[in-house]
């Protein structure tokens, strides 16, 4: 009897060891099984890759193990409150996220939130509130473990107390995951970004995601705001040479006629094709720059076969430039009845039949760094172009910003050209002081620029296009100097639901067979049509047309209302679910085709460019028509006009150029009609253009956190 009572006696005690166990193990995995729980949602959502599991999988334990540690050592009420709370921040944070990349097609980590404080959130807020109505279904379900925990965490086991010791514990295991996890993103993947190289960066937010995780891309976010990552960039240039230089194939004699040009001017006796350079000494720098990011620049540079002159170089020389950044605008929406002049401008000035309005972080605000700065943007924070008026140097002992020395401004006013801005909205994405660092003399309607507004005396919004030209047009139309104005439009602002720009247009559009939303959106393009109409008339009137250049894009396209321009294309552009994120995997980048305008009066005929372009060829391209010194090897874009090649970067590196076309997520290229290449000399394009492509992406940065061209030209 005795021994049975022993037996069984033993029989309770492992019993309840073994409920210990258990128990013990429910608490400590309840962090890391939610953690990989939302990233699984989010990727599945996201119609992200789950190939990258493992990564993602053992970062979670390792971040879960962390939280787990930290819910553990106190007292019982303090845990069971503890973890509670960043149950749900944790889960909020995911919402959020998704929320934000609906709507902005971005992830936001740490480094973007003083840009968002800064910004008017309440422009958003129609939008903001119909993407939360639509995504409460997966927001609910990224909640529920939360919901779960709060509603029924009375009776989880393991509120109370445990041995400090064990906490530490705990926290070792997640520094063992964490080593675990990094190992695992050293292991052969696949791709041209993958987990190693995506692990050491602060660009490339959405890949970062897909292939570590949010929480491991929120993570290191932040820990790059107060370690920035190295420059691990390559520093072998061979091969460029004969990249960037190369005559594009419409033109193989590299004669300097612009690819595809159908109808072109009388050659003059002599062409000009020298290069485009100017007589910057990047040996010396490369010798003696004082960071290795400063070397690595002059020696980049230094490598870059620069552009050649043209026919066209000078040919609106002393000319008055107007140039015109567009609010989500398409040319699919230009139509020669409903937007006449957009229709006259697009078709009797230079045409340009594959120019591309890439998409890429924060839309218009590196929309306007790739037409301004001829560069692109850094794919993450801090923002590139509001970095520009933000950032400071010191410069014999005083503070300077950044010398954007070949933007417009700064060439024209080199020129004593009059220079001036405008922009009917309030001080978003820190224009103030970016755009009057460009050299602008910058009005918006918090520092001088007149539009309606409300009782309250807040803007109207939106602002009316024509509105900002009528009160703008007399402050640089009288001037005895030549004039470089600059207008960043707003009146194309989503939602198009609710434009107050529409009312003037609504019995036209109508009548028009689209859904009520297309109308709209089609409505603000007449209202920046008529815009620009009265621009044209006020500068005929006062006798000054002729010697005008317009230069006019969109800053991206209606990215949230892509459904637009399947109407007004009349074809589909990709999944709805891919293009509601933009996700470049699986969308027809045809859904980025743009018109840009580069038009004079005094233009006799129109010529026809069929070279791939984009926004950062704007700047090059202007430079030379105005026959301005810059230097062609220092710019991301190039000169249209020149022999060169033709380049389109998209936001996921997938790129387009005369010879065809990259697809980064399946790794193929795709030759253009009538490009024959051997097998050998397409690996050798393939990746010397990848390299390229790298280059030019990541040194936008290195110029703007090292003021790079005043090091070159700053004296």
């Amino acid at each position: 009897m005795g021994y049975t009572g022993r037996r069984m006696s033993g029989s309770r005690s492992r019993r309840s060891e073994g409920a210990v166990l258990l128990h013990t193990l429910e608490r400590v995995l309840v962090f890391p099984v939610m953690l990989l729980y939302l990233e699984l949602v989010l990727h599945i959502y996201m119609k992200n890759s789950l190939a990258y599991l493992p990564v993602y999988l053992v970062f979670s334990a390792a971040a879960g193990l962390f939280l787990s540690a930290l819910t553990l050592a106190w007292q019982p009420e303090v845990n069971g409150i503890l973890t509670k709370v960043l149950a749900v921040v944790i889960s909020l944070i995911f919402a959020v996220e998704l929320v934000a990349k609906t709507i902005l097609q971005t992830y936001y980590g740490p480094s973007a939130l003083k840009l968002a404080a800064g910004n008017r959130l309440s422009d958003y807020s129609e939008i903001i509130v119909s993407t939360v109505i639509r995504s409460l279904p997966i927001i609910l379900v990224l909640l529920l473990p939360a919901v779960l925990l709060c509603v029924f965490g009375a009776g989880f086991p393991g509120f109370e107390r445990f041995d400090i010791r064990f906490a530490a514990l705990v926290l070792g295991g997640s520094v063992l995951c964490h080593i675990l996890g990094v190992g695992v993103t050293l292991l052969p993947w696949k791709g041209d970004l993958t987990p190693a190289i995506l692990y050491k960066v602060d660009t490339n937010m959405d890949d970062q995601v897909e292939q570590l995780g949010l929480l491991t891309m929120l993570r290191l976010d932040a820990k790059h705001m107060f370690f920035p990552p190295r420059n691990d960039l390559d520093a072998d240039f061979s091969g460029l040479d004969g990249l960037t230089g190369m005559s594009s194939s419409a033109d193989p004699s590299g004669s300097g006629e612009p690819a595809g040009s159908a109808s072109e001017p009388d050659p003059a006796p002599v062409v000009d094709t020298s290069p485009n350079v100017t007589g910057a000494d990047l040996a010396a720098i490369v010798e003696n720059g004082k960071n290795d990011d400063i070397k690595w620049l002059a020696n980049y540079f230094g490598s870059v076969t620069p552009t050649k002159k043209n026919q066209y170089t000078g040919m609106f020389e002393g000319y008055n430039v107007i140039q015109i950044v567009i609010e989500g605008f398409s040319g699919y929406a230009i139509d020669p009845q409903l937007t006449p002049t957009l229709y006259k401008l697009t078709q009797e000035g230079f045409v340009f039949n594959n120019y591309y309005t890439a998409l890429h972080y924060t839309s218009t605000s590196n929309g306007e760094c790739q037409t301004l700065l001829g560069l692109y943007p850094k794919d993450g924070s801090p923002t590139t172009m509001t970095r520009t008026g933000e950032i400071k140097f010191k410069k014999n002992g005083e503070n300077v910003g950044f010398n954007a020395y070949f933007s417009l401004a700064q060439q024209l006013l080199r020129e004593d050209y009059l220079v001036m801005g405008f922009h009917g909205n309030y001080n978003m994405y820190g224009r103030q002081a970016s755009h009057t660092n460009l050299g602008y003399d910058w009005r918006q309607f918090d520092s001088g620029l007149e539009v309606d507004t409300t009782g309250e005396g807040k803007i109207a919004w939106p602002a009316r296009d024509t509105q900002v030209v009528e009160n703008s047009v007399d402050e640089y139309l009288n001037s005895d100097r030549p004039f470089h104005v600059y207008y960043l439009t707003i009146s194309g602002h989503t939602p198009y639901s609710t434009n107050r720009v529409v009312s003037p247009y609504k019995e036209t559009v109508r009548a028009l067979p689209y859904s009520e939303t297309t109308q709209n959106y089609v409505a603000t393009a007449i209202e920046f049509d008529r815009s620009l109409k009265l621009l044209l008339d006020k500068l005929e009137a006062a006798g000054k047309l002729d010697k005008t250049l317009i230069v006019a894009t969109g800053d991206h396209i209606p990215y949230a209302d892509v459904g637009v321009l399947e109407e007004l294309a009349g074809k589909k552009f990709g999944t709805s679910d891919a293009l509601k994120s933009l996700n470049e995997k699986s969308i027809d980048f045809d859904v980025y085709k743009n018109s840009l305008i580069l038009w004079s009066a005094s233009m006799e005929e129109p010529v026809v460019v069929d070279k791939p372009c984009c926004q950062v060829d704007i700047l090059p391209t202007v430079s030379n028509l105005l026959g301005l010194e810059y230097d062609s090897r220092m710019l991301d874009g190039s000169d249209i006009l020149s022999d060169s090649e033709g380049l389109v970067v998209f936001t996921s590196r997938c790129w387009m150029t005369d010879r065809g076309f990259y697809n980064r997520f399946t790794g193929e290229f795709t030759p253009a009609e009538g490009v024959s290449m051997t097998v050998e000399e397409q690996e050798n394009y393939v990746s010397a253009m990848k390299k390229l492509v790298g280059y030019k992406l990541a040194s936008t940065a290195m110029i703007v956190e090292n003021n790079f061209y005043d090091i070159v030209f700053g004296g």
